[in-house]
This record gives structure tokens, C-alpha cells and sequence, in this order.
């Protein structure tokens, strides 16, 4: 029988809205998600700004816990782990958030951020290893290391920002990646060099991964698999190509319509035409 690597059972997420308020916001509702640990996969959680996303990454990351259900993470509830099994759970599960400054620390140059888990996690044996694969990561990712170690993070662009995020988490030989909107803060020229980092961690390292997102022009090219949230619920899931191109719920479709498709015929200034059917 195959182990998962992740299992959701019946979380629900809940917001008291104050201490002697009786009113609740429900953040999450009754959600449950396996992930197998011999088939890695991309999966794509979808949905609009409080549909419960970036609730979902918290929890997974430990930062909150659920008001009911639990997190089961290679068999074990991650709410009871403890010493060594915490920090190997924090070096297994890591993050790639959206704001590719807010990580950084302005006082200190970007190296800061690759030599803080080397040496809390005890990767490397010499200061010649850790700068090895430093380099090794940073080159993964479509940096050159003298590009950017020595430099403070207002003197990157963001999509470098963001890469070299990606390279953190891949110095950790993560399991499983949680992307929380990696690339709504980047150029569009650089969305694709980013998305194909996190495929390559994928392929390359058989990364599982959360990939977090409004965008389903992003999803579709990056994810396996989909689930679409709406007010904390999931009201569609399947393969990235079924429901995008044939999608079932009326939010979904929403969604879908959302996307700009480009028509070469239309003029500037001409009025928007209704979208074929795909």
C-alpha cells in the first residue's frame, strides 16, 4: 500500500470576529485533499481573493491551526510533532510567498537568505560546501551566483527576488512546496522563467506542489491537477485541462471568462466580442 506524503482530513478554518462577538467567518470549510508520496504532482488551488487560498497555505505551513479536522503529514498529525520531527517538517515543507521583497532582510545582502537554513539545518560541512550549493541552487534557477551574491535585495528585480526564493526552498530538498501567488508580483516577462523554476524543482527533485493562484492562465500551464475554492468551499476539481476547457460550475466558468484571449482581428477601440466556447 503507498504512503501519502499529505492528507487533509475535514478541515475547517473559523474567524471569531471578536471576544464577545458571536459572529464567525468561515474561512475553510470541510476540506479534504490526499497527496500521494510516490506519484508527486502539481496542484492548482484556485480562487478569488478570500475564497480561502492563502488560509489553506497557512495551515499547511503551521502558522494557524484548523478549528476542526487535521493535517497529516507522511502519517503524522503535524499539530502533535515535536523536536527533531518538527524541524525535519520545516525543512521538508517549504514556501515560496507572493511578495518577493517581504522576505528579505534590508539590512543584510541576499547571500543572508541561503546561509540562514545551510546553517540552522546543517547542510553543509565547510564554508566551501555551502557555497557550492549555493551556486548550485542559485544556477537551478536561472541565476548566475556573481550576479547576485553580495548584493542587497533593492538591488535586484523582483523576478530575481523570486528566483532566488526558489532557490531557499530548493536548498532544503523539499518535499512539498507550497507557492502561494508566486508571480502577481513580478513582470509578465518574467512569470514563465519563474514557473519554469518550479517545474524544474518538480521534475528535477520530484517536488509535490501547492501552487497557489487567481490566475487559471497560470494554472493551466504549470498545474496537474485543479481545485477551485469559493467562500471557503470547493466547488470543482479534476485535471487542469478538463476544467478549464470545460468547466462545470458557474464560478468556474467565471473565472474562465476572466482569461484574455487575444483576437488579432479586432481593431483598438472596437468593443469586446463575446469569447467562442474553447
Amino acid at each position: 500500500m503507498s504512503k501519502n506524503l499529505l492528507e487533509i482530513r475535514n478541515v475547517s478554518k473559523v474567524y471569531q470576529r471578536g471576544l464577545l462577538s458571536t459572529k464567525a467567518t468561515i474561512a475553510l470549510k470541510e476540506y479534504s485533499l490526499t497527496m500521494p508520496e510516490d506519484d508527486p504532482s502539481i496542484l492548482t488551488v484556485a480562487g478569488e481573493s478570500g475564497s480561502g487560498k492563502t488560509t489553506l497555505a497557512m495551515l499547511l505551513l503551521g502558522f494557524i491551526t484548523p478549528t476542526t479536522g487535521q493535517i497529516i503529514y507522511r502519517g503524522k498529525d503535524i499539530r502533535g510533532l515535536e523536536g527533531k520531527e518538527k524541524l525535519n517538517y520545516r525543512k521538508e515543507v517549504q514556501a515560496v510567498f507572493q511578495d518577493p521583497f517581504a522576505v528579505f532582510n534590508p539590512f543584510y545582502t541576499v547571500d543572508h537568505l541561503l546561509t540562514v537554513p545551510i546553517k540552522h539545518f546543517k547542510l553543509a560541512k565547510s564554508g566551501r560546501d555551502a557555497r557550492d550549493k549555493m551556486d548550485e541552487a542559485l544556477n537551478s534557477v536561472g541565476l548566475r551566483p556573481e550576479d547576485v551574491l553580495g548584493r542587497f535585495p533593492h538591488q535586484l528585480s523582483g523576478g530575481q527576488r523570486q528566483r532566488i526564493n526558489v532557490a531557499r526552498a530548493l536548498l532544503l530538498k523539499p518535499r512539498l512546496l507550497i507557492a502561494d501567488e508566486p508571480v502577481s508580483m513580478v513582470d509578465a516577462s518574467l512569470r514563465a522563467n519563474i514557473l519554469e523554476s518550479l517545474r524544474n524543482l518538480h521534475r528535477d527533485h520530484g517536488v509535490t506542489i501547492i501552487y497557489i493562484t487567481h490566475d487559471l492562465t497560470t494554472a493551466y500551464h504549470v498545474s496537474d491537477n485543479i481545485i477551485v475554492l469559493y467562500k471557503g468551499d470547493v466547488v470543482e476539481k479534476g485535471d487542469v485541462e478538463s476544467v478549464i476547457r470545460n468547466p462545470q460550475h458557474a464560478y468556474t466558468r467565471l473565472l474562465v471568462d476572466s482569461i484574455p484571449w487575444p483576437d488579432l482581428n479586432k481593431k483598438w477601440g472596437d468593443p469586446l466580442k463575446p469569447r467562442e466556447p474553447v
